[in-house]
């Protein structure tokens, strides 16, 4: 595959903090705020109406510029190693650097690996009678595969969840091989709450992915899942349902069709655990993805049922690129500690080595088809509806100088990614509103003024941030209204607020809770060396994600909020 169709495949993952909740960008998600008077839809917009008599507005002339249609390199935007910072550092006479999946790295019940590693250190094992450690470095798998694909940083060894990764390394023709099927057994799963899970059982006779998948075809359940560019359990959950609808051809019409219908009933793709859960609580989802490990440790979810799925998650060990026989021995020999029965035992106390008795899917799927797989959810994801977004941009006296500079490249460089079939729009905001680009489909026509209107932002000025997003929401709802009688589709509306958080005009947070969340446009914020804390309340109305983007990783966050997203 060419340097282009890697890029276009993305690979674009939203990093360890994408599965369990932030990394140096970090998204975060709020609990879902309550505290605000709930409105009728009509009385939310009637609301809106006057609210918006006290705003001033004023339009400008957009201008076109220069696009790149074939975007940047990868390894360009690819944050520094360094925002994923060893958990375990070995200083041995020879030492292998440990990509690790963050379910066994991280920290507290997720820190098995690293417990491991230390021992192992520790033990002073020796090769050639030189002292032979471990590094390890803990990263979603769906990330570690942008490092080690692009060039920017490539470990000697990588343990993925699961072995969907290994077949898509193998697929960019990176030098990998197996060294260990399995270090710790885990699994992929579906929670679907106990009601549910009843009526299922009793319409069904049996609960498994076959009829969650179904159910939520025909609409009896609403499901969520994580984004499966960035997450294991998210592949693993796409090409699963894939199988389902065509075990002879994901890619084929008949399962792109399903597909869609599928999709339907799905409310949004989540980027974290936390955020699902979160909107499970809510009564938003009937049912969500989790692997077994991390169901296990969050006993606040034993009213779910556990539905296992796909192939297994038994962390596979690999080594990459022309590793030297003592590296590889070292790989090998750690391997086998990891195996010994007292880790194992270990294992068990962090939650791995349950449900031995599912037998892993074997689809015999390349890297390629898997590639395409992610391909097909990019695309089809909105189920034939299109998205429409009006961008948000804070241009007060405060976002001067880098914080504006950050957000103007790392708003044009991402945008690459939003899909043609979308629609667009941009407003900015100070003292007063100002529409730098009415709504309209992000061909390459409104990419360019897109661009050009991004480009010619400049900051002078208070902050009615919550001003702009009244007027933002406002575009939304007559543009919504204009396409469907126009061309018959129904667009999903969202904004997406950018800014350093910090708002001293207009109305309030609180003026505009109750309208935002009556009218259920979710607010995607993106935070530049913000104040995170209002940014994260105004996501969590309506279940969002927040991101705190900072100057080096900014472009990569975007990028994969836009490929999840748009």
């Amino acid at each position: 595959m060419s340097k282009n169709n890697k890029k276009n495949a993305g690979f674009l993952a939203v990093i360890a903090v994408l599965l369990v909740g932030g990394i140096g960008t970090g998204i975060a998600i709020s609990k879902h705020v309550s505290d605000s008077k709930e409105l009728t839809y009509e009385t939310a917009q009637k609301q809106l109406d006057k609210r918006l008599k006290k705003i001033n507005v004023h339009s400008v002339q957009p201008r076109k510029a220069t696009i790149e249609i074939m975007g940047n390199n990868l390894a360009e935007e690819l944050p520094d190693i360094s925002k994923y910072p060893l958990s375990v550092t070995g200083r041995g006479d020879i030492n292998v650097e440990i990509f690790s999946s963050t379910e066994k790295s991280s920290s507290g019940t997720d820190g098995w690996l690293n417990e491991v590693a230390e021992n192992f250190n520790n033990s002073h094992y020796m090769i050639d009678g030189q002292w032979a450690t471990v590094s390890v470095r803990p990263i979603a798998s769906g990330a570690a595969i942008d490092y080690i694909v692009s060039g920017k940083h490539v470990p000697q060894v990588y343990t993925p969840s699961n072995e969907l990764w290994g077949e898509m390394v193998a697929s960019e023709n990176v030098k990998i091989e197996l060294v260990e099927k399995r270090i710790a057994g885990n699994t992929a799963g579906i929670l679907v709450n106990r009601e549910t899970y009843k009526k299922l059982e009793d319409k069904y006779g049996k609960v498994d992915i076959s009829v969650i998948v179904k159910a939520t075809v025909e609409s009896e359940i609403s499901m969520g899942y994580t984004n499966p560019y960035a997450s294991s359990t998210g592949l693993n959950f796409l090409v699963s349902a894939l199988e389902e609808f065509d075990s002879s051809d994901i890619l084929s019409s008949t399962a792109t069709a399903q597909f869609q219908k599928f999709q339907q009933n799905v409310p949004f793709v989540a980027y974290t655990t936390l955020q699902m859960r979160e909107a499970a609580k809510n009564g938003v989802l009937d049912a969500f993805i989790m692997e077994y490990q991390g169901y296990y440790n969050a006993t606040e979810l034993r009213d779910y049922e556990f539905i296992p799925f796909g192939v297994r998650h038994d962390s596979p060990v690999y080594t990459l690129g022309n590793v030297s026989e003592r590296e590889s021995a070292l790989a090998k020999a750690f391997s086998e500690y990891c195996l010994t029965a007292e880790n194992q035992t270990l294992a068990k106390k962090y939650g791995f080595n349950y449900l031995e008795e599912y037998k892993s899917a074997e689809w015999g799927l390349n890297g390629n088809q898997l590639e395409s797989a992610q391909k097909l959810w990019k695309t089809e994801k909105d189920a034939g509806s299109p998205v429409m977004a009006v961008f948000v941009a804070d241009v007060s006296g405060s976002m001067g100088g880098a914080p504006l500079q950050n957000l103007q490249s790392s708003l044009i460089n991402a945008s690459q990614y939003i899909n043609a079939t979308n629609y667009v729009g941009l407003i900015s905001y100070s003292s007063d509103v100002t529409v730098n680009l009415p709504i309209a489909k992000f061909d390459v026509n409104q990419r360019s003024y897109f661009t050009g209107a991004v480009e010619d932002l400049s900051a002078i000025g208070n902050t009615c941030t919550y001003d702009a997003v009244l007027v933002g929401m406002d575009m939304l709802l007559k543009a919504q209204k204009q396409i469907q009688e126009e061309t018959g589709q129904t667009v999903k509306p969202m904004l997406f607020v950018l800014s350093d958080g910090e708002t001293n005009a207009g109305n309030s947070l609180s003026d505009i809770k109750p309208i935002v969340q009556a009218l259920e446009i979710p607010c995607y914020t993106i935070g530049y060396n913000a104040n995170l804390a209002a940014l994260q309340e105004l996501s969590a109305i309506n279940e969002a994600a927040s991101i705190n983007a900072d100057n080096d990783d900014v472009i990569y966050s975007l990028k994969s909020l836009f490929n999840a997203q748009m």
